[in-house]
């Protein structure tokens, strides 16, 4: 039964929990975290960490991209990002942190928002996606629910692996003729769009039971839960006053991921994590309430390979007239003392992922920490995980 609460006369609310008002709660047997699998499938990829990373420029080039690939994780390149618009990506990421350093905090985002003016060339982004695919590893690519339609046979005939079809809020059928962005004025039909592709796709983000159905209905493989949620980067709170508490919208839609394999009588979609994860606990916390992947930013923003190097900002920082997030500098992970340096030294991508971590709250060695938390209750593999024990805080 929901939990309501009355907020004033003849209006009611739904109690939900962040991920740090639940915590895991270990059964009677433990196992040694080498016999831990963390491996999972998305269609026909198989990836060996239940790791994706949000799509923004801060994190992912088409080097940090193959990195993660060949690491397990799978990057996603935004396909309305600067590495579609512009040819000297790490000279225009030179002029942002330049002006971050002297202290153009207002700047910052006004210039993210003229470097994505500029208009996206088809060759430019076909390159990098060609230049991961070239290196052997899956290749995923971003898309806006406005230009879907636009971008993606580009996209297909250059030879990317899984579509991304995502936005801060997504529905099963987009109306985007008054916005000003848009590439056509008919509203996108994502089951028809999806039926019409042979790549599979991701959509999101949803944040309740009703609409994560409606998205798996449309033939999606896997459903994006949150908006990539960080205190400091994103502000859709502050913008449109939308708030998505994770462990409850995950559970909503790993609820509706088992009404639509009873509807359908076995087909599964992948439910992705995407907001208020900082550390390991986080991730293991994400798997538990009932997610099959994380899609990871800011805790990966501090890897040496990452292109905002220590920064990060999330990819809905450059919307044309609604921005909603903004620069966030990633201190060392194990500078305790929260004082951030003006070139800390960083861990490369590997050691975020898979250590060794000198840092006791869980920002390096992210596998590690994931894989022992489910050994510790018992678990061996993600699926499993999902069924653990799991306790609110008073």
């Amino acid at each position: 039964m929901r939990d309501m609460v009355e907020i004033g006369m003849g209006r009611t609310a739904r109690r939900t929990y962040e991920l740090d008002d639940v915590d895991i709660v270990p059964s009677r047997r433990t196992r040694s975290s080498k016999l831990v699998s963390l491996s999972w499938q998305l269609d026909a990829y198989r990836f060996e960490i239940p790791f994706l990373t949000h799509p923004t420029d801060a994190l992912v080039s088409p080097r940090f991209a193959i990195e993660l690939g060949r690491l397990g994780g799978l990057g996603v390149i935004n396909g309305e990002g600067l590495w579609a618009r512009h040819a000297d990506v790490e000279a225009k990421i030179d002029q942002l942190l330049e002006l971050v350093a002297k202290g153009g905090y207002e700047r910052a985002v006004s210039l993210l928002q003229e470097l994505h003016a500029a208009p996206m060339q088809p060759d430019l982004l076909a390159a990098a996606v060609a230049e991961v695919r070239a290196a052997g590893v899956t290749v995923a690519v971003r898309v806006s629910p406005q230009n879907a339609r636009a971008l993606t046979p580009a996209l297909v005939q250059a030879g990317v692996d899984l579509l991304v079809v995502h936005g801060t809020i997504i529905s099963a059928e987009h109306v985007s003729g008054s916005d000003p962005q848009a590439a056509e004025g008919e509203p996108l039909n994502l089951k028809t769009f999806i039926a019409e592709l042979d790549v599979p796709v991701v959509a999101g983000g949803v944040s309740d039971h009703r609409t994560a159905l409606h998205l798996m209905r449309t033939g999606a493989a896997g459903v994006i839960v949150g908006y990539g949620s960080f205190p400091g980067a994103t502000t859709t709170g502050e913008v449109l006053g939308i708030g998505v508490p994770m462990a409850t919208a995950i559970a909503d839609a790993a609820a509706a991921r088992r009404d639509y394999l009873d509807e359908t009588g076995g087909r599964y979609v992948h439910v992705i994590a995407d907001g208020d994860v900082a550390t390991s606990g986080h991730l293991a916390k994400a798997i538990a309430c009932g997610a099959d992947a994380v899609m990871l930013g800011v805790p990966l923003a501090s890897a040496a390979e990452a292109p905002g190097r220590g920064w990060y900002w999330p990819s809905a920082a450059a919307h044309p007239s609604v921005p909603r997030g903004s620069m966030l500098h990633v201190d060392d992970p194990w500078d305790l003392g929260g004082e951030s340096v003006a070139e800390p030294v960083r861990p490369t991508l590997e050691r975020v992922l898979f250590g060794p971590s000198d840092d006791p709250f869980g920002s390096l060695n992210l596998v590690g920490g994931l894989r022992r938390s489910m050994a510790k209750a018992g678990y061996s593999d993600l699926k499993e995980f999902q069924r653990v024990g799991l306790s609110v805080r008073a």
